[in-house]
């Protein structure tokens, strides 16, 4: 075996041993259910259906179909197995390094620095998250592209290959629809033509940018859809949240903090807060500013004799742009997943520049293979303890609060955790942190208000509710919200004026009318409640829960003007059907419905296989559902009231 195989076998088993311990990981609550977890088109694998929605669906404010299609395929060949997902991320940057250190190997000619490079990339630190976190699929997805892009423009330039010049392209064109992030890839291409490839020499630098008009082409196309997509998404913050001033003092403060990560990979976190105290982000600017400035200066006066260096640094610089926060996305300052590829370009820089100061000044031959070991040593040793942090969404964000400060996302999404564990008192402790730390912070608000509803505590809840709703008064959702909290408390007149604005602001949610129907009957005025049910079911005609809500209704009201057994039984057949007849309460509004047509003998089978069920499923509150049967069996229909105290199983 040659060696540069050696080397590249030895790497990807390194790497592939360093990131095992991931497959013993599960998905955590942080963007995992937008991909995974809560996405029915991916639950589904890889389908015909799914592939359109892929390419046209903006889901999670970004459009990167290939990513979705990686994601559904995994799904297919090893369904929701978190272990499994987390593979597929491993074996991405197992390939992705491999990858680099041939590129760097046929680029530059040079063996052993293309090989520490690609190490470095594989073991540093701040590449964790890409690769731990299933979410993150689209950064190694992405890269994998963006490698390979490289390696066949590479060949192009290098051997002028017109058939490599198109391959790039269709390489780009995945890669932008793994992750929109390699917009500035193009850039990246002229850096390499001016170093290793010197083809500044023989071609004028218009030449270059016009060779390359496709791939910007590409990036420009990339840009407007992203753009549109977060925007619709809601991701990207407006101007008045966060000024224009602020964004680049920011951004000035990232770069200087990506590079001393690099340098000194501690205190890493999943979420990074944006500042809050106008004079830290002022006083932090002003720090990194110099630091920037004196790193390019050194770079520009160094390229003639190492122009590794300012290609190094402008690659640094330039993949980071997207994602530096000019256009900010969310509420973070920076993310360690952002350096996957661009730190590529501090490590050219770095190993490049003291290979030739060993040369330069004639280090002992031990000098450099000594330390680098010690630095790779370090490298795996850090990255086995940020594994450790990404074993559940607990350990995810009590590290991240651990090592950050007023890290309102981090506890509200520890919160999250917590409750999911049944920890209701620690994650009520922990939303309340985010609220002290941003009172304008609606979603710790909002999960103040309805942990306690679920606590048992609507009066306490309603506060919390209110202010959600002071703080977006245009969401139809919250509205409907402390409509419910409202009715629960019996305050039904302003409880319908919530559901009235809910419906104002979203004409096509079906939930603002239900709730008023539900509401209507509390307060014995079934006509109207009955002419909302239908109003919630003429916009989705599909929710089981509303056709059993309204069968319920219709077949079991003291109201004989309301009282209608067919239409129940339709009602009832039709919700059965879409869930399969697996549902004890669709099964009670079934035998309900046949009892009041008269047909006892499938009431009696429709609410005994309700009960099967909720018994298997160990649902609480049976006795109506019990007293029903006992009811058809004696060929007597349910006349008592529904709104009493015989709400449907399951309810």
């Amino acid at each position: 075996m040659s060696r540069p195989r050696f080397i590249a076998l030895l790497l990807a088993l390194v790497t592939l041993l360093a990131y095992l311990p991931v497959v013993r990981d599960g998905f955590v609550n942080y963007d995992d259910q937008t991909y995974v977890t809560e996405n029915p088109v991916v639950q589904k694998g890889l389908t015909w259906t799914g592939i359109q929605w892929a390419f046209t669906t903006g889901h999670g404010g970004n459009w990167h179909p290939l990513t979705w299609l990686s994601l559904m395929l995994d799904d297919e060949l090893f369904g929701i197995n978190a272990g499994a997902f987390h593979f597929v991320n491993v074996l991405f940057h197992a390939a992705n390094t491999v990858l680099l250190f041939v590129l760097l190997w046929r680029l530059a000619g040079a063996l052993w620095p293309a090989a520490f490079i690609a190490a470095l990339f594989a073991w540093h630190p701040l590449h964790v998250e890409s690769v731990a976190w299933i979410a993150e699929r689209k950064d190694v997805l992405s890269t994998f592209f963006a490698l390979l892009t490289l390696l066949a423009y590479a060949k192009y330039a290098m051997e002028n290959c017109h058939r490599s010049f198109w391959l790039a392209l269709i390489f780009f064109a995945l890669g932008l629809m793994s992750k929109p992030m390699l917009v500035t890839l193009p850039f990246v291409m002229l850096l390499l033509d001016f170093w290793p490839v010197q083809r500044f020499n023989g071609s004028t630098v218009q030449r270059l940018f016009i060779e390359k008009i496709p791939f910007f082409a590409l990036s420009a196309i990339s840009c407007i859809v992203t753009f549109l997509a977060q925007r619709h998404g809601e991701a990207v913050m407006t101007l008045e949240q966060f000024p224009i001033n602020l964004r680049f003092e920011n951004a000035i403060i990232s770069y200087g903090r990506y590079l001393l990560k690099t340098v000194w990979p501690f205190d890493l976190a999943v979420i990074y807060p944006l500042p809050n105290h106008l004079s830290w982000i002022h006083a932090a600017a002003a720090t990194s500013a110099p630091v920037l400035l004196l790193v390019s200066w050194i770079a520009w006066r160094g390229c003639r004799t190492g122009p590794y260096l300012l290609v190094g640094w402008l690659w640094f610089l330039g993949t980071l742009v997207p994602v530096i926060g000019l256009v900010q996305v969310g509420s973070a300052a920076l993310a360690d997943r952002y350096t996957y590829f661009p730190l590529i370009g501090i490590f050219i820089a770095a190993v490049f520049g003291v290979r030739d100061l060993a040369e330069r000044f004639q280090f002992p031959k031990i000098i450099l293979p000594a330390a680098s070991v010690l630095i790779l040593g370090a490298c795996l040793s850090l990255t086995e303890r940020q594994l450790s942090c990404w074993r559940d969404s607990e350990s995810l964000f009590t590290h991240a609060i651990a090592v950050t400060r007023d890290n309102a996302a981090a506890e509200i999404d520890l919160g999250v955790a917590l409750e999911q564990q049944g920890r209701q008192t620690e994650a009520l402790a922990h939303y309340r942190e985010a609220a002290r730390i941003s009172p304008e912070n609606i979603q710790a608000h909002y999960n103040i208000g309805n942990l306690l509803d679920k606590l048992g505590q609507p009066g306490e809840a309603l506060p919390e509710q209110r202010e959600v709703v002071r703080l977006d008064p245009k969401s139809s959702f919250l509205h409907t919200g402390l409509g419910i909290t409202l009715a629960g408390l019996g305050n039904f007149d302003e409880a319908m004026a919530e559901f009235s604005e809910a419906a104002r602001l979203d004409p096509a949610d079906p939930s603002p009318h239900f709730q008023m129907g539900a509401t209507l009957l509390k307060k014995g005025r079934d006509t109207e409640a009955i002419e909302q049910l239908r109003a919630a079911l003429r916009l989705d005609p599909e929710n089981f829960q509303i056709l059993a809500y309204a069968a319920h209704v219709l077949a079991a009201d003291e109201n004989s003007k309301i009282r209608d057994g067919k239409s129940a039984l339709v009602l009832a057949v039709k919700a059965n059907v879409i869930t399969g007849g697996t549902q004890p309460q669709m099964l009670d509004a079934l035998g309900m419905a046949c009892a009041e047509t008269g047909d006892f003998t499938n009431a009696m089978d429709a609410t005994q296989r309700a009960l099967d069920l909720a018994n298997a499923a160990k649902l609480k509150g049976l006795e109506p559902l019990q007293k029903r049967l006992e009811l058809y069996k004696n060929h007597q229909p349910w006349r008592e009231s529904f709104l009493a105290t015989n709400a449907p199983v399951g309810n």
